[in-house]
């Protein structure tokens, strides 16, 4: 299994929280492994309430809320994975850029995760099965962002890259994350 690391980092705003938000990604027998690490000054940070049944929920990223984006290199289609520190998720399938064929992702019926909050901070976990929508073969180009809303209700956005002159997660310059299938 190849493993890599990463380091998110805001785009550029007044008021920018003393944050870090690191990790671990890796992709095994088409299994996608990522681990998100978020230390700092976390007690300033607004987590949802927690749920009492995670579910799929549409506008998680209207709070804190972790997200990841996978593409098939060279292809337009890809899937955004949206998990909330409430425990609620979802998973969307656009054609092309932002909400082109925007639609829930219906192959996957379940997205288990597990949100921990730590001494020195908060961490997620997910390990999600691929094969509902690509093969083994396929080359894998990831972005990993996160929305984090502070307690006085402003939000901060983070990514591995921020190509754009806004903060826009879904620009593919920034699936920066190249993930081959070790088998």
């Amino acid at each position: 299994m190849t493993e890599q690391a990463f380091s998110l980092i805001p785009f550029p705003a007044p008021n920018t929280p003393d944050l870090a938000i690191t990790g671990k990604i890796s992709l095994c027998k088409n299994v996608l492994s990522l681990q998100y690490s978020l230390a700092g000054r976390v007690e300033d940070i607004f987590l949802p309430p927690v749920s009492t049944g995670p579910l799929r929920k549409d506008e998680l990223w209207k709070t804190t809320c972790f997200e990841f984006f996978l593409a098939i290199k060279d292809h337009s289609p890809y899937w955004e994975f949206n998990l909330s520190p409430s425990g609620d998720w979802n998973v969307y399938h656009m054609d092309l850029y932002r909400r082109i064929g925007f639609r829930e992702e219906t192959l996957i019926q379940r997205l288990p995760f597990d949100f921990q909050v730590e001494n020195s901070g908060y961490s997620l976990n997910v390990a999600v099965d691929l094969c509902p929508i690509l093969t083994p073969e396929e080359n894998v180009q990831a972005g990993i962002a996160s929305i984090i809303q502070m307690k006085d209700g402003h939000e901060t956005y983070w990514a591995l890259l921020h190509p754009a002159p806004q903060a826009d997660f879904h620009v593919r310059e920034s699936f920066i994350c190249s993930l081959q299938n070790i088998t």
